[in-house]
């Protein structure tokens, strides 16, 4: 379990968002049980209370369940699964949009560089 974390964003809401990409990626499938919260803080070394916070927010959403007694499981839900990755596709469009946008480059050329880009990385 590697996270890095950065200084603008609050840890908890770091540790969220790696167990979205974790969830999207499908290192961490429906059902598959997560650490204890106390387990996650020494692993990652982290405040258990923000550990705590992190599973609060990630229960709210509703990416993992916690029945008594048991440990935390990543959620079965498929629409909830499916809005995870999504968000996360959106989020990344959002911000490479406003980051090329003062370029001023046509969208097709936009698009065509993008598609061959893609290409080219993934049999890298």
């Amino acid at each position: 379990m590697n996270v890095n974390f950065n200084n603008r964003d609050p840890v908890y809401l770091q540790v969220v968002r790696y167990f979205k990409e974790q969830i999207a990626i499908g290192e961490l499938v429906p059902g598959e049980e997560i650490p204890s919260r106390r387990e996650l803080a020494n692993r990652i070394k982290i405040n258990p209370n923000t550990a705590q916070r992190a599973y609060k927010e990630m229960e709210e959403q509703g990416l993992i369940h916690t029945e008594r007694n048991h440990p935390s499981k990543i959620t079965t839900d498929e629409k909830i699964l499916s809005k995870v990755r999504e968000a996360l596709l959106v989020e990344a469009v959002e911000t490479f949009v406003t980051s090329v946008r003062s370029i001023n480059v046509p969208v097709e050329e936009l698009l065509n560089l993008v598609r061959t880009k893609y290409t080219d990385d993934k049999g890298a």
